[in-house]
């Protein structure tokens, strides 16, 4: 276990900036004593340029675990990593950062992309059993993980709902490259394709839907089509409330975190076996969170 290798002063922390808003510290911290370990998760707020100071700090000080990087952490830390996941390299970004501590060794940093893992589960939680036809919402550098997500949950194509055709090209490119087909279409246009869509994923920051909701054709979505929005404060985003208003289902950002979360705290302590399923009604009542069906 990698929890092993110390018996006192385990810790990690959620690094970027601004920080003090993260709910990070919740999530582990119930994750943590639901399975009886000792280990203190704080926030930490950092800028580019302290990566080099977090490396030092990694490798030399005892007991760190690793740390959950929010932005702009996700590309910054990755020159000082030893390795990387095969995510992290497509992708370009990573959110955790894992302290592997052999004896007699140097100190090993390891680069980990979780948040696919959290958008595959949030999907799959609120029931999507087919995800062939999707569409996401945006095409910035949050929608690298949407993407990935799609493809490892069998998606075949996805249609990218956009301001600005050109802006969608990397996006498109990144799709094709997993063997799926892509299209970019203006929010405006939308409304055509609703009725298609196997599940929906906002990429866009708090707010940047609203101007469009109106005009996506909402009353045409499938009952029970999945929306993803990664925004969380406020919620219900004006795109959630609309969705399920009429028929659909709307998880949060918070969700997403919730279950990255998950697989961060599997990373940062080696623990593969214990009642996940009573870890993940913990760390939802530290959030206020729905207990998900079991």
């Amino acid at each position: 276990m990698q929890v092993g290798a110390h018996s006192e002063g385990l810790r990690a922390a959620v690094i970027g900036s601004p920080i003090s808003h993260s709910k990070s510290p919740l999530l582990h911290g119930a994750a943590y004593q639901a399975l009886g370990l000792d280990i203190e998760y704080t926030r930490q707020e950092a800028v580019e340029t302290d990566a080099a100071a977090l490396n030092t700090m990694l490798r030399n000080e005892p007991g760190w675990l690793g740390l959950s990087c929010t932005m702009p952490m996700k590309q910054a830390l990755i020159p000082f990593l030893d390795n990387t996941s095969e995510r992290v390299r497509i992708l370009g970004a990573m959110n955790t950062v894992v302290v592997y501590r052999t004896d007699g060794e140097p100190v090993k940093l390891s680069g980990e992309n979780t948040d696919v893992d959290g958008l595959i589960k949030s999907i799959a939680a609120m029931g999507a059993t087919v995800l062939k036809n999707v569409a996401i919402f945006g095409a910035g550098n949050t929608a690298s993980a949407a993407i990935m997500a799609v493809a490892e949950s069998g998606a075949e194509h996805i249609d990218f709902v956009v301001r600005n055709l050109e802006r969608a090209a990397a996006s498109i490119a990144l799709a094709q490259s997993f063997g799926l087909t892509a299209n970019a279409i203006l929010n405006d246009a939308a409304a055509c394709s609703i009725p298609e869509y196997d599940a929906a994923i906002s990429t866009l920051p708090p707010g940047s839907a609203d101007s469009f909701v109106d005009k996506l054709g909402l009353e045409n979505l499938r009952p029970g089509t999945p929306l993803m929005d990664v925004t969380y404060d406020p919620w219900p985003s004006r795109l959630a409330s609309a969705w399920t208003e009429h028929g659909g289902v709307a998880a949060s950002g918070l969700t997403m975190l919730l279950y990255q979360a998950v697989e961060q705290v599997k990373l940062f302590t080696g623990v593969t076996e214990a009642d996940w399923d009573h870890v993940i009604n913990m760390m939802c009542d530290a959030v206020g969170l729905t207990r998900p069906q079991n």
